[in-house]
C-alpha cells in the first residue's frame, strides 16, 4: 500500500487521539465510585431483607400485644362485675357467695398469669422495635452515602465526557484528506489490536508492541520507499517512520 508519507505521520495524530478517547472511556467506565456503588447497592438490598422481616416480626408482635391486652381487660372487666354483685348484697346463698369468691380468686391467677404474658410481648415488641430502628437508620446512612457518590460519580464522568466530547470532535479534521484504504487499514487493525492500529517506528523500536527490529529488518524498511506503508513484522501494525526512527 502506498500512502503519502505526510499522510502517515498525520495517522499518528488520529491514534493520539483515538487512544485518548479510549483512555477517558475507560477512566469514565473505572470510576472508583462505580464499585463502592455496587457493594453499598447489595449492602442495602440485605439491609432492606432484614427491615422488611424486623416489620413483618414488629407488625406480628403489636397485633400479639393488642390481643394480650383485650384479655386482660376482658378478664378484669369480668373480675369487676363479679365484685360488684357480691358488694351490692345480692347474692345471699353461702354456696353461690362461696363458688363466686373461688371464682374471684381464679381470675385473679388468670389475671396475674395474662399480665406476665403481656409484659413478655411488650418487652420482645420493644427488642424488635429497636432492631427496626436499627436497620431504619443503617438504611438511611447507606442512601445518604449512596446520593453523595452517584454525585461525585456523575460530576467526574461529565468532566470526563467534556473532554471526550473534545477527542471526538477533533478526530474529524484529523481524517480529513487522509487516503480512504490507509484509514480502513487503521481501522481494522485498530480494532484487532486493542486499540492501536498505527504505530511510531522510534529508536529501532516499535511503540505499539514494543519490540525492538533486528538489523536486517530495519534494513528493508530502510529500503523502502517513504510513501511505502510499512508493517511490524511482530504485530502486524502500521509503522510510521519518522527522524526519530534510528533508520
Amino acid at each position: 500500500m502506498k500512502a503519502d508519507p505526510f499522510a502517515q505521520l498525520k495517522l499518528l495524530d488520529v491514534q493520539a487521539l483515538d487512544a485518548k478517547a479510549d483512555q477517558l472511556r475507560y477512566q469514565r467506565s473505572h470510576l472508583p465510585e462505580h464499585a463502592e456503588i455496587a457493594t453499598l447497592t447489595a449492602q442495602r438490598k440485605e439491609i432492606d431483607d432484614q427491615a422488611r422481616d424486623a416489620r413483618i416480626v414488629v407488625d406480628d408482635l403489636s397485633a400479639a400485644q393488642a390481643k394480650a391486652d383485650a384479655d386482660v381487660e376482658q378478664v378484669k372487666a369480668r373480675r369487676a362485675r363479679d365484685r360488684d354483685r357480691m358488694d351490692s348484697g345480692a347474692i345471699t346463698n353461702p354456696k353461690d357467695l362461696e363458688r363466686m369468691q373461688h371464682e374471684l380468686t381464679s381470675l385473679e391467677r388468670r389475671i396475674s398469669t395474662l399480665e406476665d404474658e403481656e409484659l413478655e410481648v411488650m418487652e420482645q415488641l420493644e427488642q424488635a422495635q429497636a432492631a427496626l430502628t436499627e436497620l431504619t437508620e443503617k438504611l438511611t446512612a447507606v442512601d445518604i452515602r449512596l446520593a453523595d457518590l452517584v454525585a461525585s460519580r456523575d460530576e467526574k464522568a461529565a468532566a470526563i465526557d467534556v473532554e471526550l466530547q473534545t477527542a471526538v470532535a477533533e478526530r474529524a479534521p484529523a481524517v480529513e484528506g487522509l487516503p480512504a484504504d490507509l484509514l480502513a487499514l487503521y481501522d481494522r487493525l485498530r480494532e484487532s489490536k486493542g486499540g492501536v492500529g498505527a504505530a511510531e517506528l522510534r529508536q529501532r523500536r516499535c511503540s505499539g508492541c514494543q519490540l525492538t527490529i533486528d538489523n536486517a529488518e530495519l534494513a528493508v524498511i530502510r529500503a523502502k520507499p517513504s510513501d511505502e506503508v510499512v508493517r511490524c513484522e511482530e504485530c502486524q501494525r502500521i509503522l510510521v517512520r519518522t527522524g526519530e526512527s534510528g533508520l
